[in-house]
């Protein structure tokens, strides 16, 4: 992605996980491609944690979040977002179930909205000890409030890894 001033570009906050295969080497990867549709400027810690609402017997996560800007409106991330997952070996089916790597799209700025494919910010994050730990360490406090949009509105205006 070229440079640009961070006020002339959406924030944005991805949380990520990886509970199959060499997880820490996912995550890497995982960042480096997030560098081809986005400018990666906060990295998270790396959080290992149990999983939550998946099958019985699915191995533990390593968790965290990365923070930065992107020239993308938000259902092209996303659509880059699961591109990049499929690239390293993310295959849907069973909800819940391990996987490789999971990329969600926390918040896009103030950007709140809900369709069918994406609601924003997640609507369940708060209730995520593995996304609010990596938040609480970034600083960034201000998206821990916001609310998803009603269904189909519009817009609202408003580095390290072990």
């Amino acid at each position: 992605m070229t440079s640009a001033s961070a006020s002339e570009l959406p924030t944005v906050v991805i949380a990520l996980g990886a509970n199959l295969g060499d997880r820490a080497l996912t995550l890497r990867r995982a960042i480096d491609a997030l560098g081809r549709v986005m400018r990666v400027v906060r990295v998270s810690s790396v959080y290992e944690t149990e999983p939550v609402d998946a099958p019985a017997g699915s191995p533990n996560f390593l968790n965290m979040v990365v923070a930065g800007f992107t020239r993308l409106e938000p259902l092209a991330l996303l659509d880059e977002l699961q591109r990049i997952e499929a690239s390293l070996g993310r295959r849907r089916g069973i909800r819940n179930a391990p996987r490789t790597i999971d990329l969600d799209l926390i918040a896009y700025s103030s950007r709140a909205m809900r369709t069918k494919r994406l609601t924003l910010p997640h609507p369940r994050y708060q209730e995520r000890e593995f996304v609010m730990e990596p938040l609480r360490e970034l600083e960034l406090s201000a998206f821990r409030s916001r609310r998803p949009a009603p269904r189909d509105a519009s817009p609202s205006a408003s580095a390290r890894l072990s």
